[in-house]
Formats: structure tokens, sequence, C-alpha cells
């Protein structure tokens, strides 16, 4: 016999509660991907927006299941033709265009850079900032090769990698210290 006599009780509810808690944040998370999707700089045929910024960073908070969940919400969303992208339509016509390889890297490079926070890669600054670079390379490497397919590798990196340089170096210093502050600031909250 347990001394806490409803111990039995608060067993079971454990997966429940987690069960809960990472679909909450699964919702929260591609709230936020919609948001910053809307944040943009109209560049065509590949907008400049907040999204790898929120991406990188979820996956930093998240851990690669949960983060990797999360945008695969988001991008089910898109697919439904909810208007969560960065252009004004959405739908599998919207997801086939000129965004749609980096739409795939989302989903890698959200749980790349969350299985890297896993393994202690958001406690400091230099792997910090190295996670957050190696989840750029993945999405804009993805993004690329999508475009190139369409456009040429000349043209894909002039419209969609060359425009991007100092605002990816700005978003990659911001999420690293987004993680490296979420650890420090709710260390319970945060993988790793």
């Amino acid at each position: 016999m347990t001394d806490r006599p409803h111990a039995a009780l608060a067993a079971p509810d454990r997966p429940a509660v987690t069960l809960l808690r990472g679909a909450a944040l699964a919702v929260v998370g591609a709230l936020v991907l919609a948001v910053s999707a809307k944040v943009q700089v109209p560049f065509y045929p590949v907008p400049m927006t907040l999204q790898t910024l929120a991406v990188l960073t979820i996956g930093a908070l998240f851990g690669a299941r949960l983060a990797a969940a999360t945008v695969a919400l988001y991008l089910g969303e898109g697919l439904l033709g909810l208007p969560v992208f960065a252009g004004a339509v959405a739908g599998p016509a919207y997801m086939m265009g000129p965004t749609g390889g980096y739409l795939v890297g989302f989903l890698a490079a959200a749980a790349l850079v969350g299985g890297l926070a896993e393994r202690g890669w958001t406690r400091g600054w230099p792997l910090a900032l190295a996670a957050m670079a190696i989840g750029h390379v993945v999405l804009f490497a993805t993004g690329f090769a999508w475009l190139a397919l369409t456009l040429g590798a000349a043209k894909a990196w002039a419209v969609g990698v060359a425009p991007f340089y100092a605002a990816t170096l700005a978003k990659t210093l911001l999420a690293a210290a987004l993680a490296i502050a979420a650890r420090r600031i709710a260390p319970r909250w945060s993988v790793g």
C-alpha cells in the first residue's frame, strides 16, 4: 500500500497530461508560424518572413518530435487551405509553388534543431549558433533545390538565397539568443 491514496489514480493520467500539453504546444507553435508568415517583406518569388526564426526557435524549445509535429500541423493547415502561409492563398497548389521547398525544409530544420537541442546544443552560444546555422542551411538547401528545378540554379540562387543573407544572420543570432534565454529563464520547460 502507498502513503498517497490517490497515487494509483495519478499514474494513468500522466501520459494523458503529457499528450494534452504536447497538443497545446503544437497548436500554439502552429499559430506562431502562421503569424510569422504574415510578417514579411514581399520579395518574389520567395518572400522574406519571420518563419525561419519561428521554425528554429520551435525546434530549440520543443525538441525533435514535438517540433516536427508542430510544423507538420502547420503544413497540414496550409494543405487544407487555411490562410497560414505568407501568400494570400493556401492549399496544394501553393505548396507546390516556388516556396514549396522551404516549407519542406521547415519540417526537416525543426526536427534537426530540436534533436540538437535535446543533445545540449542550446546551453551556450557557440553550439546554439551552430545549431541555428545548420537549421538555416537545411532550410535554404531544400528551398534552393526546389527552385532550381524550375528556375535553374543561377536564378534560384539569385532569388531564393542571395537576398536573404543579412536577415538570415540576424535570425540565426536571435534564434540562438531566444533558445539560450528560454533555457535560463525556464529550465524546466526547455529541452536538452
